[in-house]
């Protein structure tokens, strides 16, 4: 967790991060939220209350908890990104199959142009973004900074995965709606991958600030 420890110093300067243990008397986990998606990671408040923490369970230094956050923001922001490639794969590989197998009018729906663009659009939004994830990736490994890229890839993944889903619906049609078919769940699990790790607005603001030195 982190927390001000200093709150004579300057804005950001002040807040240092701790590991705070399960069983650590006044460390409440609180009620499960209950999500539009990712049904399957828990979602909970922490509540923390005269919670004592010994000196010993400080993260790296005094003071450093601000830059630490937002190195762990950039590093979970490549992970954001591959998550939103898995999702949006998935929904348009169950799509592609579906659009084989489907027929209407004496042929399989794939031999439409509507549907064949569709997926031609999504498969290439996403393979893009998986290259923008893999050099976020790659640059974070050799210790080179990463912000920018991370930002890029997280935005740019989450978005194509969105529409990717949203197309994989398209093309299942009314089955796509159903709970019966796969690309219902995947895609209410997709949307708040524009949400956490930061919002797609803030990446944006992320990555202009990086180019504009500031």
């Amino acid at each position: 967790v982190w927390t001000v420890t200093d709150k004579a110093v300057g804005k950001g300067k002040g807040i240092s991060a701790f590991v705070v243990e399960q069983g650590t008397p006044g460390y409440v986990v609180g009620r499960d939220e209950k999500k539009m998606g990712q049904k399957g990671s828990s979602t909970n408040e922490l509540l923390f209350d005269q919670c004592r923490i010994p000196s010993e369970n400080l993260l790296g230094q005094v003071h450093e908890g601000y830059r630490i956050a937002l190195m762990e923001l950039a590093g979970g922001r490549i992970g954001v990104g591959s998550l939103s490639l898995g999702i949006g794969l998935a929904a348009l590989d169950y799509a592609l199959e579906y659009a084989k197998n489907r027929e209407q009018f004496g042929q399989s729906i794939s031999r439409f142009q509507a549907i064949q663009w569709m997926l031609a659009d999504a498969y290439t939004e996403l393979e893009a973004a998986q290259l923008l994830v893999l050099r976020a990736a790659f640059l974070k490994e050799q210790g080179k900074p990463f912000t920018r890229e991370a930002s890029m890839g997280k935005l740019y993944a989450s978005e194509a995965a969105n529409r990717a889903c949203y197309k994989a619906v398209q093309v299942l049609g009314g089955y796509g709606y159903t709970a019966e078919y796969p690309v219902e769940r995947l895609a209410r699990d997709v949307r708040v991958t524009t949400l956490y790790e930061g919002t797609s607005e803030i990446q944006r603001l992320v990555i202009s600030r990086e180019l504009l030195g500031g």
